[in-house]
C-alpha cells in the first residue's frame, strides 16, 4: 500500500467510498442526509484534486483507492480574536469497509499530521458527526481531543 496525492484517475474509486460515508452519515440521521447520493460530482472532484489549498491523500493498493483524507488548509489572518495560526483540517476520512481493521486509517492520519508539519501548520482539526462513534473513537486513538461541539434544537 502506498499513501499519495490523489489524481484524476482515482475518482471512480473515490466515489465508491464517499458512497460509504454518506450511507453511514443517511443511516445515523436520514433527516439531514439524501440517501445514495455523493457529497461532489467528477468536476468537483478534478477542481479539488488540482487544488493546492485541498489536498486529498489516498491510500492506494494494487492501483485502487481503499482509504482518502480530503484536506482543507485554513488560516484567518488579521482576524479580530483569532490568532494566525495555519490549520490542516480534515473535511472527511475514510477507509473502504472491506480493508478496516488493517491500519490504512491510522497511516493516512499520520499521512496528514506529516503533511501539516511539513507546511507549517499549528494543528490539524475536523468534525466527527456524533452519529458517527466508531469515528470518534478511532480519532481519539490518533491522539485527538475535542475542540469545541456543536449542538442542535430540532423545531420542525
Amino acid at each position: 500500500m502506498v499513501i499519495r496525492r490523489a489524481k484524476n484517475g482515482d475518482i471512480a474509486d473515490i466515489h465508491q467510498l464517499l458512497y460509504q460515508v454518506n450511507f453511514v452519515h443517511h443511516n445515523g440521521r436520514p433527516d439531514l442526509f439524501k440517501c445514495g447520493t455523493n457529497k461532489y460530482t467528477d468536476e468537483e472532484l478534478k477542481e479539488i484534486i488540482a487544488d493546492e489549498d485541498r489536498p486529498i491523500l489516498v491510500a492506494a493498493e494494487d492501483g485502487h483507492v481503499v482509504g482518502y483524507a480530503f484536506c482543507v488548509y485554513r488560516q484567518h489572518l488579521d482576524n479580530n480574536i483569532l490568532t494566525d495560526v495555519k490549520t490542516l483540517y480534515i473535511d472527511d476520512l475514510c477507509v473502504d469497509e472491506k480493508k478496516r481493521g488493517q491500519h490504512i486509517g491510522r497511516k493516512l492520519y499520520e499521512a496528514v499530521l506529516e503533511m501539516a508539519k511539513e507546511n507549517g501548520c499549528y494543528h490539524v482539526t475536523l468534525d466527527v458527526w456524533c452519529l458517527n462513534q466508531n469515528a470518534q473513537k478511532f480519532y481519539e486513538a490518533c491522539g485527538m481531543k475535542p475542540l469545541k461541539i456543536a449542538m442542535e434544537e430540532i423545531i420542525h
